[in-house]
Formats: C-alpha cells, structure tokens, sequence
C-alpha cells in the first residue's frame, strides 16, 4: 500500500517516532491547518498508531498556584 503525502523527514517514522511526535508530514504540502489535521490523522491509521487529541499537550502534572503562593492554597 502506498501512501501518498510527503513524510515530515523524508522518510516514515517509526511507530515509536509517530507515537510521540505532533506531525508526522511534511507541512509545505498543505493549504489549511484542517486538511492537515486530516492527513495526520490518516497518516496515523496507516502507521497503527493512536490519534492525537486535544488534550495531549497539556501536562499532567498540578499547575503552579497562580498568585505565587508557594504551598498553592489560596488564602482568605
């Protein structure tokens, strides 16, 4: 089977490579961000690796408290 967008690096990743990367294509080969995100998503199913959701970027982590108190309770 051959797949038809240009591979980010010249070549197809690896899916350990797919696996952590934001895009996986070559981005000049595109006109909108959506038909990107659709290409991505089908680059992913080639490969058999999950797709991206939004929430894949944002840390798992607690966030730091916003007034810079250091225990990150908010004080009355």
């Amino acid at each position: 089977m051959n797949f038809k967008y240009k591979w980010k690096n010249g070549s197809m990743p690896s899916r350990d490579q797919a696996a952590r990367s934001q895009y996986l294509l070559d981005e000049e080969q595109f006109h909108n961000e959506q038909d990107r995100n659709l290409a991505e998503e089908h680059a992913r199913k080639h490969l058999g690796v999950p797709t991206r959701i939004p929430d894949d970027d944002r840390s798992i982590l607690p966030q730091a408290a916003p007034n810079g108190s250091e225990d990150g309770i908010n004080q009355l």
